[in-house]
């Protein structure tokens, strides 16, 4: 039986990749890791991870996914620091996806901070579709 592949792009199956964090059975050690994960729990409109991984001074109200973005790729441009011995770190990525047919993109500069052993999302500044 064929794995599914995550839909982050690591290459990896989703069991071993994202999904492992997105279930409950480990926690991102970096900020990147971290970064993939809200991806595909955007992809998989698993907002109770969203939720859960957002710092909570920046956390909105709704988190209702849209149900017409379709996600399709995510690139990770860079990464600044967020490892495993940090206490914040910064992710560039571009994220396509599509509405109605018609692809987008929407590239952020992601900031995270790491509280009690957690990374979460803090904010982002984004580019331009």
């Amino acid at each position: 039986m064929k794995t599914a592949a995550c839909p982050c792009g690591s290459g990896s199956a989703y069991a071993d990749c994202c999904g492992r964090f997105i279930d409950a059975q480990a926690i991102p050690e970096t900020a990147e890791d971290l970064m993939r994960s809200r991806y595909v729990a955007y992809a998989k409109a698993r907002t109770c991870y969203l939720s859960a991984t957002w710092h909570p001074s920046t956390r909105p109200a709704d988190l209702s996914p849209d149900p017409a973005i379709r996600w399709i790729g995510l690139k990770i441009l860079s990464s600044e620091a967020g490892g495993p011995a940090d206490s914040q770190g910064w992710v560039e990525f571009v994220a396509r996806y599509k509405v109605q047919g018609r692809a987008h993109r929407l590239q952020e500069r992601s900031y995270f901070l790491r509280e009690q052993g957690r990374w979460l999302y803090v904010s982002g500044d984004f580019g331009a579709d």
